[in-house]
């Protein structure tokens, strides 16, 4: 018999589907020749501390490096102790059961890092010793899972992957376990979370935050002209930008006595915009926030869902092109866009169209090709999820049409020593930019063909006031990018050569680190921007100028560990250095002041006593004899420190506003207290009509 293994149980029915496959049973599917079997994610994973016999965030036992990492199946915490995941024990017995009874293995988790570290964790972790074979496919539909099946690798060849994807898991756990535990001990004040890739990011938000708000915006003005020629009135606008209105209303005086301008330069020229690529998950997940404000890991799980349902290639690519033996599949795709509703016009045009062929570029496919669609109808979709492939299809179309050709035009003219400048922008030819029609400044008021030398009188003269604006506060769109190109930020040439190609994190995983941020309540939203917590803040002034917070360092081994998914970087060597500077950031943190102004501890509603402390998550009772708690996450809301105390001294809350029933509807209220120590809500009386 031959065992296969997938990630999730959907994929499983899906091959079961395939094959033929019908006698379900309890954790797999039975068939003569083979038997399905699943994982619910990540079934194994690294062990905690105490495992190891460490007593967690106690400074002696910092830093915490095991000998030999040691894995343990999925944990989940129970008030502060990690506990066995009991579904996920339940379904290891399963699958050890059919490894045992088989003998042989295909592997058929998702074909990515992420899948290869699943199996291969519980494959050692169940000490299995059968060869396996890896089924490597970039779609679900039945011509993908033939063409896998009649090509199965050998599961040797992704031993580098998995060496990589283990290599960033142990790096992660020692950074993250050790640098969170020094902080939080050295603060006393609750668990701060820190992390290889996370800190980093956490930083660029803050940074720009800050940025944003001590930015001190200066009143400025420009002269703005008025013209005339051949019967086309327009504008000129001065290149200098004058600080004081005085100075402005000075150069219009002169202006207004000179009463023409000189033309010093008059040019006209074609400028193709070539069409995009195709979307990889990132720009995938940029395009949707910036269109219909999903987030990253929304994004993410919507595009894995038309996934399993075999209407889009593999989601978490990190490519934009195709090979060149996959293009004959693009005409196809094109002919089932005829469909589509909404791009059947443009599909049906691209048949008299010579097709471009960036998308093309064999070395820049690594594991997985860009996202496509499949030849599959997409029926019964949800409203996101027919948004995110409409996205994905009209990229297609996009990508291989005519370029956008525009006429520019650019007159600059002179009148004594200043200079004033206009653009004039036509359209000759929508090209790709037709698609969804975004021409972002598509045509221009007309100018006048004009020569170099002539003179073009002044009808008007105006000013324009304006103020100087910061850079603008980070939205998810930006923060994607700016893990993309973390290089860019880098000032040594030389680092910032070396870590060109690589960014924060992956594409695969950039939308869980924003989620960690999140979670961690480091970040929130205010509208479509990103702005950091008040922890956040305190965690970032903390470690801001500490080399957890480093660019240069995180990107550098995200280098590595390409190079080790490559084989050419010794894995050996990788860990060594993570070791050396987990004791380095350990020590750094450990030996950092921190400085906490101490706060009043208050009443306690249940004993009575000056014992409840404020923790980021709770307020809790000091007290050995006393258990009040209370969670600070209420319906959706971060209660506040002030409304905590305001709770306990006056047994009520200001008004909570924005709070979420399990029904997902929104309400206000307020937070009281009992005189048996517990909490409930009181509803704000309505307004009579």
């Amino acid at each position: 018999m031959i065992a296969i293994i997938t990630e999730k149980p959907s994929v499983a029915s899906d091959l079961a589907a395939h094959l033929g496959i019908t006698q379900r049973k309890n954790g797999y599917w039975l068939g003569k020749e083979y038997a399905i079997t699943w994982a619910f994610g990540h079934l194994v994973g690294l062990a905690m501390p105490e495992i190891y016999g460490i007593k967690s965030f106690q400074k002696d036992n910092l830093p915490i490096i095991p000998q030999e990492f040691l894995l343990v199946p999925r944990q989940i915490k129970i008030k502060n102790e990690y506990r066995n995941d009991k579904r996920a024990l339940e379904q290891l017995q399963i699958i050890k059961e059919i490894f045992d009874r088989c003998n042989k293995i295909i592997v058929a988790t998702d074909a990515g890092r992420e899948g290869e570290l699943i199996f291969r964790y519980i494959y050692h972790f169940l000490n299995c010793k059968k060869p396996f074979e890896r089924l490597w496919i970039s779609s679900l539909t039945d011509e993908a899972i033939t063409e896998g099946f009649q090509n199965l690798q050998k599961g040797t060849n992704y031993d580098s992957l998995y060496e990589s994807a283990k290599a960033r898991n142990q790096a992660d756990w020692l950074i993250g376990i050790n640098a969170t535990q020094a902080l939080s001990t050295q603060a006393n004040n609750g668990v701060y979370s820190l992390g290889r890739v996370q800190t980093p990011t956490l930083a660029m938000v803050c940074e720009r935050y800050l940025e944003h708000t001590k930015f001190q915006s200066e009143l400025y003005w420009k002269v703005k002209l008025q013209h005339s020629s051949n019967g086309i009135v327009f504008h000129t606008l001065s290149e200098a930008s004058f600080s004081s209105k005085k100075e402005a209303e000075a150069s219009i005086e002169v202006l207004n006595t000179l009463k023409s301008v000189v033309i010093i330069e008059s040019e006209q020229k074609e400028k193709r915009e070539q069409p995009p690529l195709l979307y990889n998950i990132t720009g995938l997940q940029k395009e949707a926030n910036t269109m219909y404000n999903l987030s990253a890991s929304q994004t993410l799980k919507i595009a894995q869902s038309l996934y399993e349902k075999k209407l889009i290639s593999y989601p978490r690519t990190g490519s934009k092109y195709i090979s060149e033996d996959m293009w004959h599949q693009i005409p196809e795709l094109i002919l089932s866009l005829e469909k589509n509703e909404s791009l059947k016009e443009h599909a049906k045009k691209l048949r008299t169209q010579k097709l471009q062929k960036r998308i093309i570029n064999n070395e820049k496919v690594t594991d997985h090709h860009a996202l496509l669609i499949t030849e599959n109808t997409a029926l019964d979709l949800t409203k996101e999820e027919s948004m995110i492939y409409q996205l994905i299809a009209s990229r297609i179309l996009e990508s291989v049409s005519a370029p956008c050709v525009k006429e520019v035009t650019n007159i600059k003219c002179k009148a004594k020593d200043q200079l004033f400048t206009t653009t004039g922008i036509v359209v000759i030819s929508e090209g790709w930019r037709g698609i969804r029609g975004y021409f972002g400044q598509r045509n221009t008021p007309q100018l006048p063909e004009v020569k170099e030398g002539e003179s073009i009188k002044i009808r008007n003269t105006s000013l324009q006031e304006k103020r100087t604006q910061p850079k603008p506060l980070l939205t998810e769109t930006t923060l994607l990018s700016a893990m993309e190109n973390a290089g860019k930020r880098i000032e040594n040439e030389e680092e910032r050569l070396a870590i060109k190609e690589v960014g924060l994190g992956t594409p695969a995983t950039r939308a869980n680190i924003i989620e960690i941020l999140f979670k961690r309540n480091y970040i929130q939203r205010k509208k479509k921007s990103l702005v950091p917590t008040e922890k956040g803040l305190q965690v970032y002034e903390i470690v801001k100028n500490k080399s957890i917070s480093n660019v240069t360092m995180t990107g550098e081994w995200e280098k590595s560990l390409a190079n080790i998914e490559k084989g050419e970087m010794s894995v050996t060597d990788f860990q060594n250095s993570i070791k050396q500077y987990t004791k380095q950031i350990t020590t750094e943190i450990l030996n950092t002041e921190i400085k906490t102004s101490p706060k009043q501890l208050l009443q306690c509603p249940k004993c009575n006593k000056a014992s409840v402390k404020l923790f980021p998550k709770v307020a809790k009772c000091t007290n050995d004899g006393c258990d009040w708690l209370l969670f600070r996450s209420i319906c959706g809301k971060i209660i506040s420190e002030k409304a905590v105390e305001t709770l306990l001294t006056k047994g009520k809350t200001p008004l909570l506003k924005g709070l979420k029933s399990k029904a997902k509807k929104t309400f206000d209220a307020y937070l009281v207290i009992g005189t048996d120590a517990k909490t409930s809500f009181e509803f704000p009386q309505r307004k009579k009509k």
